[in-house]
């Protein structure tokens, strides 16, 4: 059992033992490699990611727990890779052995209702810990399971579904492949409208491989002033961009950059106001990794693919000019790192891989960005409806402490339909932050920003 603390109510989660689900047929035995994009270093991480739903009176009588776990059950009969462990090969290569053990699946009880969240039905989450349970020794990269799920039944008739994924096997598209396929089965479904595709060496490198664009977000930089700051030891927030904000974003820019889109505005507000609040010196290097999936660029990569197919291309400045320009000056950065993401420049990415030897992204002064209002988290539905929320729960994950922020699709109590943005930063830059962004929205000052490492921002009221 689990208490935890939320604004001002306690509330009791009640957890059964973990238990692995296994594919509901018997399934081959064999190994896969991942491909060369798959099994880079920056993609060794776990990815959490929450999705609330309210009661349904139409489902009375049928149990969330029940009903997924059986669901995932089938699935993995189609999806059997998630239900084996990886395994580590010469020069870090990394395969599945497709063993069955299966992933792991924790059914649990709250004795809270959805309304008492409240506002918190957004991240950062500060009860997360408790309706994603982190089971001992499950969180490897090799020899763990690479899924593991928890599913809260609330006090209402809701519940709240879980999941933290191991990154090197799949991204936010195709996870919401493998979940729609979930879904499909929990309504009734004997098989996935899409089947899944393996075909990991579609994104191997070349032979042999030839590197054909530079890659800025791989760049080793020394970081001299040598701060590592543990993702639990740093503030967390959340900013919600809604038509007003994207408006009066837009009216900064010359007439030439105002079709750019909400994702070029939100990200050169971030990035230029997340390096005023760290503090650089002037003439630093700063790097914006742009998350650009090749799905929607590419032939050859057929329906059904689940592997990661993203680059990371990067916009850099130097930290004076990033501040002391006009946000339009990182609005046209952006749209040229962009604007490389092709077929060869994801080709190139494998190659490099291979002979630089998986290297991790650049670590110091570098903001990556993922847009996953593509993804349709939102659209979830295990016939209890659509999540209330559906997205990553919270910022920061990745293999260097803090670099990322996802752009999630959010409706606000007034019904606004915008994005909202979880970030982190180190405490008092998180201070810093919080003043910059009032001062571009002109919104009153935030009451306790110092005294509170978890919060939501409203850009602007």
């Amino acid at each position: 059992m689990a208490i935890s603390s939320h604004n001002n109510f306690v509330f009791e989660v009640r957890r059964c033992q973990p238990e692995f689900v296994a594919p509901a047929k018997p399934t081959p035995y064999e190994f896969k490699q991942l491909s060369d994009i798959d099994d880079q270093e920056c993609f060794r991480f776990h990815v959490p990611l929450l999705f609330f739903y309210a009661n349904n009176p139409r489902m009375e009588g049928s149990d969330p727990v029940k009903v997924i776990k059986k669901a995932i059950s089938e699935t993995l009969v189609f999806y059997y890779p998630f239900a084996g462990r990886l395994r580590e090969g010469p020069g870090k290569k990394l395969f599945v052995e497709c063993t069955a053990e299966g992933i792991l699946f924790i059914e649990a009880d709250a004795n809270v209702d959805l309304q008492q969240f409240g506002d918190a039905v957004q991240p950062p989450f500060a009860f997360l810990d408790d309706v994603l349970y982190n089971v001992p020794n499950s969180d490897g990269i090799i020899n763990s399971p690479l899924l593991l799920v928890q599913v809260t039944r609330l006090r209402c008739g809701g519940f709240i579904f879980a999941i933290r994924l191991n990154h090197t096997m799949t991204d936010g598209f195709g996870l919401m492949q493998f979940m729609n396929a979930v879904c499909e089965m929990a309504c009734g479904d004997t098989a996935p409208s899409v089947l899944p595709v393996w075909q990991r060496t579609l994104l191997n490198a070349r032979d042999p491989p030839r590197v054909t664009h530079r890659h800025h977000e791989y760049d080793q930089v020394v970081d001299t002033k040598q701060i590592n700051i543990p993702l639990n030891e740093m503030a967390h927030r959340s900013v919600f961009f809604g038509p007003t904000e994207i408006s009066t974003l837009r009216k900064t820019l010359p007439i030439h950059l105002r079709h750019c889109s909400s994702f070029d505005l939100i990200t050169a507000c971030l990035w230029r106001i997340r390096t005023i609040a760290l503090q650089p010196n002037p003439n630093d290097e700063m790097r914006l990794l742009c998350v650009a999936n090749l799905r929607s660029k590419s032939k050859y990569l057929p329906s059904g693919y689940y592997g990661n197919s993203f680059a990371l291309p990067a916009a850099v400045a130097t930290a004076g000019n990033l501040c002391q320009n006009p946000l339009s000056y990182a609005v046209e950065l952006i749209r040229k790192a962009k604007a490389k993401m092709t077929e060869e420049y994801m080709k190139s990415v494998a190659d490099f891989m291979v002979i630089n030897g998986r290297p991790n992204l650049t670590a110091v002064r570098s903001y990556a960005v993922s847009d996953v209002t593509k993804t349709d988290f939102e659209k979830l539905d295990f016939g209890w409806g659509k999540p209330i929320f559906g997205g990553p729960a919270m910022g920061g994950v990745a293999t260097v402490p803090g670099l990322t922020s996802f752009y999630i699709s959010y409706k606000n109590k007034k019904g606004e339909q915008g994005i909202v943005v979880p970030f982190s930063l180190p405490v008092q830059a998180m201070e810093r932050f919080v003043v910059e962004l009032d001062a571009v929205f002109k919104t009153k000052p935030l009451n306790e920003v110092g005294n509170t490492k978890k919060g939501f921002i409203r850009a602007a009221l």
